[in-house]
């Protein structure tokens, strides 16, 4: 299973799948950009057979570039693993305390945000595509795990995965005025005059949430890889068709 794995001990495991042209639709991992579904479960079930985990501890939402998050219980293992339609709705963000639950995450270009929190157990992921960044999608998650679960931001670590670098990432002016009205994302975006676009660096404007949210900078750690130019990324905006990678997250347990 080609995979890049940012943490493994023995209490946290998450990485990141990557395309991989051997595998049936380059590695897919995502049933809505799939030609078919068997072939999305089949690359997930090897990547469940590299983590020694079963496919039923697989826990995924219906991703809508929402601000929304569920915390996920025990009875939420499984939901969207080998079915689409199972997946919790219309979220974006998920977060638990229970061990062996994988979190699953689908990007192809937007911002995969993965935590885990060292004095608690809590782990968690984040789909951020550039309208959850500036609906702060990232910033809503952690004030919410500070004041309903109590957690510390010193206590976390997290890692921004591989995404559609500033160079790649050209938009016009109407996504620019959005980004512009956080007030914090100016040095992450540069106006280039020969094609009247804007580039915003998509990461450093996350990352920027989390320091805002009080995470620790040196326990932010971004995969620089650019999603568009790596033959390892998928990228939407290369490809259309593109399929989409899982990153995931989950505690160990007995």
């Amino acid at each position: 299973m080609k995979t890049k794995i940012y943490i493994d001990n023995s209490t946290f495991v998450a990485g990141t799948t990557l395309k991989d042209e051997r595998r049936p639709e380059h590695n897919n991992m995502a049933f809505h950009a799939s030609e078919k579904p068997e072939s999305v479960i089949e690359n997930r079930k090897r990547l469940a057979d590299s983590l020694q985990r079963e496919l039923t501890d697989f826990v995924s939402a219906s991703q809508t570039h929402s601000a929304n998050f569920h915390k996920v219980t025990v009875a939420d293992k499984g939901r969207g693993a080998e079915v689409g339609a199972t997946a919790i709705p219309d979220t974006d963000a998920l977060y638990t305390i229970e061990p062996n639950v994988l979190l699953c995450s689908f990007t192809a270009d937007c911002v995969p945000v993965i935590f885990w929190n060292e004095a608690n157990g809590l782990i968690g992921v984040i789909h951020s595509g550039w309208q959850g960044t500036v609906k702060e999608i990232t910033l809503k998650m952690f004030d919410h795990l500070k004041k309903v679960e109590g957690c510390k931001p010193g206590d976390f670590h997290v890692q921004i995965g591989m995404a559609l670098s500033q160079e790649k990432f050209e938009v016009d002016e109407d996504v620019y005025v959005k980004f512009k009205a956080l007030g914090y994302a100016d040095e992450y975006m540069y106006f280039n005059e020969t094609t009247n676009k804007y580039h915003i660096d998509n990461q450093k404007t996350v990352k920027k949430q989390l320091e805002l949210a009080g995470i620790p900078p040196e326990q932010i750690t971004l995969d620089r890889t650019c999603t568009y130019i790596s033959p390892d990324g998928f990228s939407y905006r290369q490809d259309k068709k593109a399929g989409r990678h899982l990153s995931f997250v989950m505690r160990n347990g007995k």
